[in-house]
């Protein structure tokens, strides 16, 4: 198949669940279903490699060191597919005996869908859902590991367009991870962290960003936690279904009982990417006042805003001589007043290294405009006390109700963050002494990137403008009081 082929074939058993379950509920029986049906058939691929290998020895082929991972008798796709009556329940055992037998590498991978719900998929549904997926082979000769990644990741998107907003949960717009894992540039045999991991992008990305440089991606170590059950099962099958298997995602809440401890304290990291969930009102503040871990290095962020505990978190895991960070937020963070205290650390400790204002609709599903936070515990000599602004606001293809980077962006961006240097309406250079003179230390890039383009007006210029679109807004309001 093509990758347009089978990303249509794949996305051909999302349809068969329309009407009978919500969009947003889709990828906990489509994902799960998919990564059953690539198990057993790479399995069966193995299998007939090995009795080649061995002259027909059954036993032989059979040994688990021929093998990824172990099917039991009993748990195949194809004994699956010859039940006729309670299929969701052979599909649930089945399920549960691969995880079993797979206990250091797919326990609970599967996820806790109802498949025994019959009110919500009835034998008949799950039937042809099981035939749909059965018209092709999905192993490592027909469909390797790349393609499927691929269309795992065409997947991903598709459900977060279908789902609207239960996206931001698993999705981050994908030309935005592509520049963040550009900016941190992650080596061969480094620690690479995502602290709310969603379906695993970032990390993901980091590997392939490697490949793609023909470097050993392999001793790359990823890390990630993510609060969701399924969400956290999504990002490990993507992990295995792009071949990576030198990772460990683990499910939980960051904040109230990170995942990652060693010797008592957080693990560190080399790199640190994230896009944690941004404003979050309802997380124990109580806690991280005299929080165990010491995450709160620089004060204690309001309850009605996490944000900072987040930025805090990734600031306590990074590698004290080499570790980098960057997390995409919305600008909120660069100018509030309650966190002022905080931001003022952050320069003082000369901890950020750039911040890129970026455009609007990036975010999935919102229209706000979203920056890139940017630190490094090891800055070299000539970015010492001093941040680097980019105002990028300008550098996105806009797209109905989303905006993407395009490659041109990405390397514009990407090319003003590794020279350092100032540019007239894109970039600015600013002592740390500068920012911290303000008595909010705002870290806002407009403050700092001046548009040169922007001729001056006259009082009377700005204020018959202002007139003219409060008339509009005016004319609008008594259009939709006539209307309603």
């Amino acid at each position: 198949m093509t990758q347009q082929e089978l990303e249509k074939y794949l996305w051909g058993a999302a349809t068969a669940l329309r009407g009978t379950i919500d969009a947003g509920d889709y990828k906990q029986y489509i994902f799960p279903l998919l990564f059953f049906k690539r198990i057993c058939d790479v399995y069966d691929e193995e299998f007939e490699n090995a009795l080649a290998e061995s002259d027909g020895d059954i036993e032989y082929a059979e040994f688990a060191e021929n093998h990824h991972f172990q099917v039991p008798r009993g748990a195949h796709w194809n004994d699956v597919r010859e039940t006729t009556v309670n299929v969701g329940v052979a599909l649930q055992n089945a399920m549960r005996a691969i995880e079993k037998a797979n206990p250091e590498t797919l326990h609970g991978i599967f996820g806790d869908a109802g498949w025994t719900n019959k009110d919500r998929l009835s034998d008949e549904t799950l039937t042809h859902l099981i035939e749909h997926y059965s018209q092709h082979k999905l192993s490592l000769a027909a469909v390797p590991d790349d393609q499927l990644g691929n269309a795992y990741e065409y997947l991903i998107k598709e459900f977060a367009d279908d789902s609207g907003h239960t996206a931001a949960e698993f999705y981050t717009n994908r030309t935005v991870v592509k520049l963040m894992t550009m900016i941190m540039d992650p080596k061969p045999g480094e620690s690479v962290y995502d602290p709310t991991c969603g379906s695993g992008g970032l990390l993901l990305n980091c590997a392939l960003h490697l490949k793609d440089e023909g470097k050993e991606y392999r001793t790359l170590r990823l890390y990630g936690q993510e609060v969701n059950l399924i969400t956290s099962a999504i990002a490990r099958m993507n992990m295995f279904m792009h071949g990576i298997e030198e990772f460990c995602i683990v499910r939980g809440d960051t904040l109230a009982d990170p995942g990652f401890i060693e010797n008592d304290e957080l693990k560190r990291f080399n790199v640190i990417l994230a896009n944690p969930p941004y404003s979050i009102k309802s997380w124990d503040r109580k806690s991280f006042v005299n929080d165990p871990y010491g995450r709160n290095l620089w004060g204690t962020p309001p309850q009605g805003c996490a944000d900072y505990a987040f930025q805090q978190h990734i600031q306590k895991s990074l590698d004290e001589h080499n570790g980098r960070s960057v997390s995409l937020w919305p600008h909120g963070i660069l100018f509030r007043d309650a966190e002022a205290g905080m931001r003022r650390k952050m320069v003082e400790l000369d901890l950020v290294e750039c911040v890129i204002g970026l455009g609007p609709n990036l975010f999935y599903n919102s229209s706000m405009a979203s920056c890139l936070l940017i630190t490094n515990n090891n800055k070299t000599i000539e970015r010492k006390g001093k941040v680097l602004f980019i105002q990028a606001v300008n550098e996105v293809r806009k797209e109905k109700t989303m905006s993407y980077l395009d490659e041109k962006h990405i390397q514009r961006i990407h090319s003003a963050y590794k020279e350092f240097q100032s540019e007239e309406g894109f970039t600015a250079i600013v002592d740390n002494k500068e920012i911290i003179k303000d008595k909010n230390a705002r870290l806002s890039v407009q403050l700092y990137v001046k548009d040169g383009q922007i001729k001056e007006e006259s009082f009377n210029e700005i204020l018959s403008r202002w007139e003219a679109s409060s008339n509009d807004l005016k004319n609008s309001m008594k259009e939709l009081f006539n209307t309603l």
